[in-house]
């Protein structure tokens, strides 16, 4: 596979280029992890971070997969203003919620990408958040590129074809360190996700973050390549541009994983924390 250099004139924001090398310098934990539930995924990304910034991993590239349909909201979204509860119930779509920002994600077994970067808060330093969202990307537009995928990158935090978004991204930032998390879409149903979320219908609560009104386009508008292999190749594009430690969840790491899906990510409490 060969990876193209990064372009500046792929991204609508711009940063110094001498800054890419912090990039380059750390050395990765790289993760590709088997199907998990929507809230193993969201609490085993908080465990994650924490262990980056508790010193017990270094940087760490993991890349998520989906055992079940599900919404994915951001942290401060509104379930009622952001999903319709009668048509998730009847597609069988659970929904949880990330700690990250941003909008809502439809995400499917084998129909979509996700993966986060997990870097301590000086690899962004003299960045704007907005400027930090790029760059923590810049590697998945020449994966996406290899692959004669045509992505570029919208502010704040979308990755675009020339026609629609791709994919969006979220951060999460504790202890001086970032999480950045992306989901792609690999394949999707464009009238189910807008039956399912609630885009521009009345909002109930002025206290939630509406998901952006945007097109999407997904991968396999641009490949006939399958999810599975589609994520495999994005994987070994990372590793190949980065130096990388291939690695596994730890047993306590799953121990610890588990106690947040019981503790808070399954709770009333988390999933409806703004109803």
């Amino acid at each position: 596979m060969h990876i193209p250099e990064w372009n500046p004139a792929w991204s609508e924001t711009e940063w110094e280029q001498s800054l890419n090398a912090r990039l380059d310098e750390l050395t990765y934990d790289f993760i590709v992890e088997a199907p998990r539930s929507a809230e193993e995924n969201c609490a085993l990304d908080e465990t994650l971070l924490y262990r980056v910034a508790d010193g017990k991993r270094p940087a760490v590239f993991w890349m998520w997969d989906w055992a079940e349909r599900a919404v994915i909201l951001g942290s401060y979204q509104s379930v009622r203003s952001e999903l319709d509860a009668d048509v998730a119930a009847r597609h069988d779509f659970t929904f949880a919620r990330r700690i990250s920002g941003g909008g809502a994600m439809v995400v499917e077994p084998q129909r979509t990408i996700t993966y986060s970067l997990i870097v301590p808060e000086s690899v962004v330093e003299g960045l704007s958040f907005r400027q930090s969202f790029a760059f923590l990307d810049m590697w998945v537009l020449r994966a996406l590129r290899s692959l004669d995928i045509p992505a570029g990158y919208r502010p704040i935090n979308d990755i675009i074809s020339p026609t629609a978004k791709i994919g969006g991204a979220a951060q999460c930032r504790r202890r001086r360190t970032v999480l950045h998390h992306v989901t792609m879409a690999s394949a999707m149903d464009g009238p189910l996700m807008w039956d399912l979320l609630r885009l521009e219908k009345p909002k109930f609560t002025d206290k939630s973050v509406a998901s952006a009104v945007k097109k999407v386009s997904p991968l396999s508008d641009f490949t006939d390549l399958p999810q599975p292999v589609l994520r495999d190749r994005l994987a070994a594009a990372f590793a190949g541009i980065y130096r990388c430690n291939p690695t596994m969840i730890t047993e306590d790491e799953e121990a610890e994983a588990s106690t947040r899906v019981r503790e808070k990510f399954s709770t009333q409490a988390w999933r409806h924390r703004v109803e």
